[in-house]
């Protein structure tokens, strides 16, 4: 399929953004979980400003990735693609048969533990650990979904050079 030159802009302009956000996300990851996050490591974030601060960063650059793959760039790609999808669970099931991301479902779990670490203010720290120590299961998951739809465009040929 031929893309506008929009098209292709707003592509390459998505993937450049995917990219960025990978690897912060990537970099605060490692500097988080580089120990192991507890419960007791929550009790602590009271008194230790830096370390809540990089819970802060993950979170953000956890839901940021995710926005950006799921909101922006998927219906970028299925656009491109021909396969405009107006449901977002159409979008995904589209992705997964694709083999852009690995389950529609899984997705899903990732988008509403966005909302949970966005949207709700965590005070226990048993939640909060747990909700993060399953972000940081997801990174690899959101690394690997940016990394197969930014393929998918290059191979394409739709990337600027």
């Amino acid at each position: 399929m031929n893309l506008s030159a929009a098209q292709a802009d707003r592509l390459s302009f998505l993937c450049r953004v995917v990219e960025g956000e990978r690897r912060n996300l990537v970099a605060t990851d490692q500097r988080l979980f580089a120990e192991a996050f507890t419960i007791q490591t929550v009790e602590c974030l009271d008194e230790e400003a830096e370390l809540a601060e990089r819970v802060d960063a993950f979170a953000a650059r956890f839901s940021r990735l995710q926005d950006t793959l799921g909101d922006k760039l998927l219906p970028a790609l299925l656009t491109a693609v021909g396969e405009d999808r107006p449901t977002l669970v159409d979008r995904l099931d589209v992705a997964e048969k694709q083999g852009w991301i690995e389950s529609s479902e899984e997705w899903m779990a990732i988008r509403q533990l966005r909302n949970q670490m966005v949207h709700e203010y965590i005070e226990d720290a048993e939640v909060l650990a747990q909700a993060l120590n399953t972000g940081h299961q997801f990174v690899a998951t959101l690394v690997q979904s940016a990394e197969n739809m930014v393929a998918e465009i290059s191979g394409r040929g739709w990337l600027e050079p």
